[in-house]
């Protein structure tokens, strides 16, 4: 993949209590990704943007809750997560990062 697609697989950060436990004890991130994103490509795309090194990525598929608008029924998108694990020592701050 390109560089300047790599850039857009990492949609953002998934700002939640569980993923804040997650960051604290495994010293891992949680982030919303392209659904067709690889695991592969997740890494990368991680590795390019936030200068840290990537030991395992884990992707999970989100589905869309069902819901009603008015007399319809509807249904959110379906979108896919990754638990990204950071090698031991290895830190990233995302608030200083710019495109």
């Amino acid at each position: 993949m390109l560089r300047m697609d790599l850039y857009n697989v990492l949609i953002s950060p998934v700002i939640t209590e569980k993923a804040n436990t997650v960051a604290e004890k495994n010293e891992q991130v949680v982030f919303k990704v392209l659904k067709q994103a690889t695991k592969a490509e997740i890494k990368a795309a991680f590795e390019i943007a936030f200068n840290a090194q990537v030991e395992t990525v884990r992707v999970l598929n989100v589905h869309g809750k069902a819901k009603r608008f008015g007399r319809f029924n509807g249904r959110r998108d379906n979108w896919k997560k990754a638990y990204i694990s950071l090698k031991p020592g290895q830190s990233f701050d995302l608030a200083s990062n710019q495109k």
